[in-house]
């Protein structure tokens, strides 16, 4: 039972999913108000504003830093993460995005072109993301472990 209970007080878990489900909260009720639609799977989608990914890993990243000093291996492996995770968010993923996007439109071109239907398979285009949304994702991940350290622990 004490195993349980320290999973659900351990500052960095508790720290880094806070700052996820900050982020993807965040990112309904953004795309709500840009596109004018409030869709419920952007709880759980991958892409857009602002990075759950990179919130996520930069709040470790932080928390460790506050907890450990950021002169630790424990702070230096996490920023180390938070970097490959965030440039990757940045790089695979989003071009994964504008390729999904494209073979998305050649998909309905040539349904329209040849009269004939192809599987029914959709590409998903949201899975990267751009500068601004990994940024926003830093900074909301630094504010939430910031917040976490000297609000909730100290």
């Amino acid at each position: 039972m004490n195993s349980i209970i320290h999973i659900f007080t351990n500052p960095f878990l508790v720290t880094s999913l806070s700052s996820w489900a900050i982020a993807q909260v965040l990112k309904v009720f953004l795309h709500a108000y840009v596109t004018g639609k409030f869709d419920i799977t952007r709880l759980f989608g991958d892409g857009g504003m602002p990075s759950g990914h990179s919130a996520t890993v930069t709040s470790l990243a932080t928390i460790t830093g506050l907890m450990y000093g950021f002169d630790s291996f424990q702070f230096a492996m996490a920023a180390v993460f938070a970097v490959v995770v965030c440039h990757d968010a940045m790089g695979v993923r989003l071009e994964t995005g504008k390729q999904a996007q494209m073979l998305n439109e050649i998909i309905k071109v040539f349904e329209t072109v040849t009269k004939h239907d192809l599987p029914d398979v959709i590409l998903k285009e949201f899975v990267g993301h751009t500068l601004p949304q990994v940024t926003a994702g830093v900074l909301l991940g630094i504010v939430d472990a910031v917040f976490v350290y000297y609000v909730i622990l100290v």
